[in-house]
């Protein structure tokens, strides 16, 4: 069974020779001679490394290597992994396994952060979505694979690891060294509480309990509050994403109709990909409902953010997500592990792919937090030589107004016409913003 995260061809080393094989290789109808001239090329280099390299090497790690460089070559996303690897990847999507408590991805051959899971050392150390990861306890980085990194930060509960890391625009700037004491990660995905007439629901991840967990959560709350209940929040920011049938379902629980995400791959010649519809049936009842975003959001998170924000279905109140667009599967390789492959690219109800680009609120409101993850995203994205569109640029800086939602839907807030720039030293200015908006008056739109 395949898992499908919002995150062939196999090489057998053999001892003593290497046996290739691999499909014929299509081109415009002919197969290609390339192709095996290529792996015959691999098969010749590995054997004068066997042979000739100064140091002793194991074909296992060899291989493993020469694996990962093809699939990290692909994107950040596609990684091979070891057995014990993959079997702790399927765990984690279940919600629970060992570690830090951090979301990364591979930039520029560094660890990066793409956001801290809730309520993890990592979190509680201060760590930072686009925070750059330079060393594990003194060890570089550079030169590692992204699970040979990741391995390093795994380890036994009540141990310590010193993390080095590099943060913001400024490069320049002294490192910071963060120590983090690993536990076992049991993650708690969905936490409620009520903010007098408004129910809060934080979404810290999307693993196998999401979608039950919050829709659970929401009918508590409705008990609780009761008919003076004026809305939803829910809080996305610093998701860093997770199972896509959970993103999917999660939109589902707050639309009666229409298109919730579509995928598809971008090769050409592809087949149209798939497209997923809602169900009717809204656990809030048509409640206005604010989506809280952030630089951190990421991937899942998106899919559910695009998908309310596209049928004017929720208020999007934050700054600009992370911008993962890409799907990727976990697919099994026997006694070897497994890999996951991007495979598909994902795009909202009205068409649009927001890779590398993320979504834009409809209200921006800036936390000093926040302002610190946009300059560290803006930072990576000029380390790898990424110009900014207008847009983009755009959506990098502090809005000084809010932008209006869709005033024709009574099931949306509409953004009141003063500044929602907030004010330094507020405590969660973003929550505050989103709580006005939700018991804002409704905008009229009868004729006079």
């Amino acid at each position: 069974m395949r898992n499908f995260l919002l995150g062939g061809v196999c090489a057998f080393a053999l001892m003593g020779s290497v046996a290739l094989f691999a499909a014929p290789n299509k081109v415009g109808g002919l197969q290609s001679s390339d192709t095996y001239k290529q792996l015959n090329l691999f098969g010749e280099i590995f054997e004068r490394v066997r042979n000739d390299y100064y140091k002793e090497t194991k074909d296992e790690q060899l291989m493993e290597n020469a694996i990962n460089g093809m699939l990290t070559a692909l994107d950040p996303y596609s990684i091979y992994m070891p057995p014990r690897s993959f079997q702790e990847a399927r765990v984690q999507t279940r919600g629970e396994f060992g570690g830090l408590g951090l979301e990364v991805t591979m930039e520029n051959g560094l660890v990066k952060v793409v956001s801290p899971i809730d309520d993890t050392p990592a979190q509680r150390a201060g760590m930072l979505p686009g925070d750059i990861i330079t060393h594990l306890d003194g060890d570089p980085v550079l030169g590692k694979t992204l699970q040979e990194a990741i391995e390093k930060m795994r380890g036994a509960p009540n141990s310590k690891i010193v993390l080095t890391v590099r943060r913001g625009s400024d490069a320049s700037a002294k490192p910071l060294d963060v120590s983090v004491i690993r536990a076992v990660i049991k993650t708690r995905v969905v936490r409620s509480r009520r903010e007098d007439d408004v129910a809060y629901l934080r979404l810290s991840s999307f693993n196998e309990h999401t979608t039950q967990d919050m829709v659970a959560a929401i009918e508590r709350l409705k008990q609780e509050i009761g008919p003076n209940l004026k809305g939803y929040v829910i809080d996305l920011r610093d998701n860093p994403g997770g199972l896509l049938d959970q993103a999917i379902s999660v939109s589902d629980s707050f639309l009666n109709q229409g298109e919730i995400v579509s995928t598809r791959s971008l090769r050409p010649n592809a087949d149209e990909g798939q497209r997923v519809n809602a169900k009717r049936g809204d656990v809030t009842d048509g409640k206005p409902i604010a989506v809280l975003i952030n630089g951190g959001s990421a991937s899942a998170s998106e899919i559910v953010a695009g998908a309310l924000q596209d049928h004017h279905r929720a208020v999007l109140v934050g700054n600009t997500t992370f911008g993962k667009g890409l799907v990727q599967t976990m697919i099994p390789l026997g006694e070897f592990g497994g890999m996951k492959l991007t495979t598909a690219g994902y795009f909202t109800p009205s068409g649009r792919s927001i890779d590398k680009t993320g979504i834009a609120p409809d209200v921006e409101v800036w936390s000093d937090r926040d302002r610190q993850i946009a300059a560290a995203l803006k930072a990576r994205r000029e380390l790898n030589g990424h110009r900014e569109t207008e847009d983009e640029a755009a959506a990098a800086k502090p809005a000084e107004t809010g932008k209006p939602a869709d005033a024709g839907n009574p099931a949306t807030p509409t953004a009141p016409a003063t500044s929602m720039k907030p004010e330094e030293g507020a405590q969660d200015v973003v929550l505050q913003a989103a709580l006005e908006l939700l018991r804002a008056p409704p905008k009229s739109t009868a004729k006079k």
